[in-house]
């Protein structure tokens, strides 16, 4: 398939992703509202932390390393060995959630039964759950490889539709039922998302459409363990980038939920704060997950399939090299404008958005300073998602080994700075930890980047510089809507919060303006792709 190609169906599914984001960050922000109003604060805290902590931790430990490995290179590959490799990810996963069960079940704080109800019935589930997704995982990867964009809406949306409507239900019907009712929701979750997959290829595998498209597996069966006659049972070389990747994703895991880990295994906060610092980081991240994430994984696709993994810069095609240089600093500034638009305006609007969406329980206390910090954090995760995107897809096993050493230190340090500024500053120093987290990480990627692209003529990196007019606009705008704050919000009623939303909405109005008439090649490239 062409580079060009690849790049035109990366962005068509970079797009449905970042609009199944906006789905499940609109649900699960709902969702949030709505049972602040029906359950307590510390059920909703042993949900939303301990117990989709659980539940993230076997998922990602079972598959991540699998999918990096996996999606690597071409999608001409030997999808025996390939599909093989990938359903070792069951007994994987069946491992961590016994290991990882018996962990949450006796060596955790249990909480107040009287408070949160049926909560060994909730992490049962939780860990079956994951089980139940990863059986999907072949599945899963074998369309992310063709670009299945269509079928990754639909049952994703599916999934998370159903989830969403018995959770409501049964709240409704049947609030003492506590856990059941989020353990059940999960289960139907991950069992619509799979099935979801299994009936799309039992369908689609021997029709004329598979034919024509020469898809690589002809029948049903082949998406099972098979053996084949004086070959290995897996290609041996993903094996090996796998268990890097796996160590890597294991540093990975500590980094990207931190602070959850620090909540669970050290009691720095009670589950009632847990439960106000989950639904805070819900609503910062209603933005940064809905358009950073699908970039991140659509563009790693797009990057490994382009640029041969663990090659120099001189011996790719320099056309090849060319488009990834262009496509890299134009991503680079896309997310670098986005994350820099919700700092300037995320720190005038905290305190409002925070009064609307939750009442006081939400706009008092650390509810606001938590935002203010978390729109900061955003900006660290627009960078950090997507030169470490490239990163991992041209790092070859031996850079992916020596990266795995700066994630173990790295890891360290992050947990010993989230526990130090957890009891210096509360629930803030969590994202303050984050913040400092992602600049390493960044600090290491855009230095691989400018060392891998040093002996061409292209600097990708140079996406990462707003227009000098563009930045004025955003330092003009912080002033106006901080003075905005302090003048008319929040306890001056309606006139005064409509007063501050204008003032807000002429600023960004200008900033917008300015994006247009000064970054004309990144508007070019987001209309065209």
């Amino acid at each position: 398939m062409a580079a060009q190609d690849v790049l035109g169906q990366t962005a068509r599914l970079a797009s449905s992703s970042a609009l199944l984001q906006v789905l499940f960050r609109v649900v699960t922000f709902g969702l949030n509202a709505f049972t602040l109003r029906y359950l307590s604060r510390e059920l909703i805290g042993v949900v939303n932390v301990r117990l989709t902590l659980l539940y993230s931790t076997v998922v990602f430990l079972a598959r991540e390393a699998f999918r990096r490995a996996c999606l690597s290179g071409s999608a001409k590959r030997n999808w025996t060995k390939t599909i093989n490799l990938l359903w070792l990810t069951v007994p994987l996963g069946v491992f961590w959630s016994l290991i990882l069960g018996l962990v949450w079940l006796h060596l955790l704080e249990v909480p107040d039964p009287s408070v949160v109800p049926h909560y060994q019935a909730g992490v049962v589930a939780f860990g079956l759950s994951a089980i139940i997704e990863l059986l999907g995982e072949p599945f899963w990867v074998l369309a992310q490889a063709h670009l299945f964009v269509r079928l990754k809406v639909i049952a994703e949306s599916l999934s998370v539709v159903s989830k969403c409507i018995l959770t409501v239900t049964l709240v409704i019907l049947y609030p003492q039922g506590g856990l059941y009712i989020f353990s059940l929701a999960q289960l139907l979750y991950a069992s619509v998302l799979v099935m979801c997959y299994v009936i799309y290829f039992v369908m689609f595998l021997g029709s004329p459409e598979a034919t024509k498209k020469s898809f690589p597996v002809a029948r049903v069966k082949a998406l099972l363990p098979s053996f084949v006659e004086d070959e290995t049972f897996v290609n041996w070389k993903e094996a090996r980038l796998t268990w890097s990747f796996f160590k890597q994703s294991f540093l990975k895991q500590i980094l990207t939920e931190g602070e959850r880990y620090v909540m669970t295994f050290l009691n720095v906060l009670n589950f009632g704060d847990q439960g106000v610092y989950d639904i805070v980081n819900n609503l910062g991240s209603l933005v940064a997950r809905f358009i950073f994430l699908p970039i991140e994984e659509s563009f790693y696709v797009f990057f490994a399939k382009v640029l041969e993994r663990g090659k120099t810069v001189k011996d790719q095609k320099q056309d090849d090299v060319a488009m990834a240089a262009s496509v890299l600093e134009l991503l680079l500034k896309l997310v670098l404008l986005i994350g820099l638009t919700i700092t300037v305006f995320g720190y005038a609007y905290s305190q409002l958005a925070l009064d609307i969406y939750g009442g006081s329980v939400l706009s008092s206390g650390t509810g606001p300073d938590l935002l203010r910090c978390y729109s900061l954090y955003v900006l660290f995760l627009a960078v950090n998602g997507v030169t470490e995107c490239f990163t991992s897809a041209l790092m070859c096993k031996e850079e992916v080994d020596r990266y795995n050493f700066v994630m173990l230190a790295l890891s360290f340090i992050f947990l010993c700075i989230s526990y130090f500024l957890t009891h210096w500053y509360g629930s803030v120093g969590f994202i303050l930890a984050n913040c400092f987290n992602m600049g390493i990480r960044i600090a290491h990627s855009t230095h691989y980047i400018h060392l891998y692209f040093r002996e061409s003529t292209h600097r990708p990196l140079t996406g990462l510089l707003p227009s000098p007019a563009l930045l004025l606009v955003y330092i003009l705008s912080a002033v106006v809507t901080a003075f905005s704050e302090v003048l008319f919000c929040c306890d001056k009623g309606w006139m005064a919060r409509l007063i501050h939303i204008s003032t807000g909405s002429l600023c960004l109005a200008a900033t917008l303006v300015t994006m247009f008439c000064t970054e004309t090649k990144l508007i070019h490239f987001v209309r065209s792709q």
